[in-house]
């Protein structure tokens, strides 16, 4: 796959940091050391140092263009290229956070307890992760990517739903002494349907894009725009609300 656009992910900053700041609020830690995984363009390394200025902060992602936009962004935290199979935590972590990252693995369950399990007693995992591949702008991703001319290129792109809370449960509790799971719906006032495709072209669309090649391109994206007008209406003010739920996991060692 190409690499990020942290341009074209930071159009929506405001509305893709809002769970950032509502995930640090219900850590329950002060943390010395803090690894921001699949760290992006920075925007959640940014908020992590105001809330705690103090505490050495690392982040990392696979994108080099992230790493740049966060290099710039927070020159007060370290930044490098890994991913998370080959991330190891040491003992002197005290916080592992991730905004948006886990979804896109399909074995991210087990990468969860495996990070967290090797946790020192009182460090946290605080992750935050779309759940919203039932709403209507995914809907419509994985109906076009099962027709017509793109059938063949976008077979299998569509990845899974989330699990559910009880699984994360289960695969946390046990080496918990604190486990908080929560959902959280957000409701984005968006100017158009188009920004709306804007949006997406800065993260879930990526992977149905990805094996078009231009022409195919233009014409996905014109009849998925078709899509989303059938299914998000105006308001009054002529504007569309963008329905977003997200899940939320703030686990403490014991």
């Amino acid at each position: 796959m190409h690499d990020w656009s942290a341009a074209q992910y930071l159009k929506f900053e405001d509305e893709r940091s809002r769970p950032v700041q509502d995930l640090i609020t219900r850590i329950p830690i002060v943390p010395h050391k803090i690894i921001d995984i699949g760290c992006g363009p920075g925007n959640s390394t940014e908020l992590l140092f105001q809330h705690w200025p103090q505490a050495e902060l690392f982040g990392f992602d696979n994108s080099p263009d992230m790493i740049r936009k966060a290099q710039e962004r927070v020159p007060e935290a370290e930044f490098y290229r890994s991913d998370i199979h080959s991330f190891n935590p040491d003992q002197s972590i005290d916080l592992l956070f991730s905004n948006a990252v886990f979804q896109w693995l399909p074995d991210h369950m087990s990468e969860l307890q495996r990070l967290f399990n090797e946790l020192k007693s009182g460090a946290a995992l605080a992750v935050q992760m779309p759940d919203n591949l039932g709403e209507p702008m995914h809907v419509a991703m994985r109906e076009l990517s099962a027709e017509g001319e793109w059938k063949e290129k976008l077979s299998g792109i569509a990845r899974n739903p989330l699990p559910s809370v009880t699984e994360y449960y289960n695969a946390l509790s046990p080496q918990a002494s604190s486990l908080d799971i929560w959902h959280v719906i957000y409701n984005h006032t968006m100017d158009s349907v188009d920004a709306i495709v804007e949006w997406v072209k800065g993260a879930a669309l990526r992977p149905f894009l990805e094996p078009l090649n231009e022409q195919e391109t233009v014409s996905f994206l014109q009849a998925y725009k078709e899509r989303l007008k059938q299914t998000y209406p105006l308001t009054s003010d002529g504007k569309v609300l963008l329905r977003f739920p997200r899940l939320f996991i703030v686990a403490v060692r014991k």
